[in-house]
């Protein structure tokens, strides 16, 4: 913790206080600080709840000869409470940790998730996903993949209460479906755009 801290001490941050209130799988911390406003003066001292959830990285894989992508679709406890609706359709994810790349990551769930052995990886971004309560940044590759690399049946890992659904979609329905609202998972919206941007002009 306090070595984080001493990391986020800038000119124009001031760190006051840093209070782990919760250190299970998610972290949660109370910081105290602040900073410099756009006029040169800092600010009063502000006091925040940040959700540290480590970093992510998903990847969509395509067939551009086919023209089509897959999805994967799984249960979300935080959407079902939401909106009662918990089934949503994504990209590839999971959580970058134990010293893996976001690379390795998106090699390793796409496995495990989808069955399928993917090798080249085009970075998409890296980008914050809810900047103003968490830390996790999550990067977003786009990879080629065929019929070939479909060696498993994916799914996830029943032992981590997973019961992934593998979709191969057409990529003008996966837009369709996004057009419709049906699909609104952030990282996956960002990653059928980037591909429509290159394909679908």
């Amino acid at each position: 913790m306090k070595d984080q801290e001493e990391d986020s001490q800038s000119a124009d941050v001031d760190i006051q206080g840093c209070e782990r209130m919760y250190d299970g799988f998610f972290k949660l911390d109370a910081y105290r600080h602040r900073f410099r406003r756009s006029n040169g003066a800092f600010s009063a001292p502000l006091e925040r709840l940040i959700f540290e959830r480590g970093d992510a990285a998903a990847v969509l894989p395509y067939d551009l000869a086919r023209h089509c992508v897959i999805l994967v679709r799984q249960f979300r406890l935080p959407a079902h409470l939401r909106e009662g609706q918990g089934w949503l359709w994504e990209t590839i994810a999971g959580i970058v940790d134990r010293g893996r790349t976001p690379e390795d990551v998106a090699r390793a769930e796409a496995l495990e998730e989808a069955g399928l052995r993917l090798s080249a990886l085009e970075h998409v971004t890296t980008c914050f996903l809810s900047c103003g309560a968490s830390t996790e940044r999550i990067t977003i590759y786009v990879a080629p993949y065929s019929q070939d690399a479909l060696v498993a049946a994916g799914g996830g890992l029943p032992e981590e209460g997973e019961d992934i659904e593998v979709r191969e979609l057409d990529l003008d329905e996966a837009l369709a479906m996004l057009a419709r609202g049906e699909i609104r998972d952030a990282k996956t919206v960002i990653a059928l755009q980037h591909l429509a941007s290159r394909f679908c002009r």
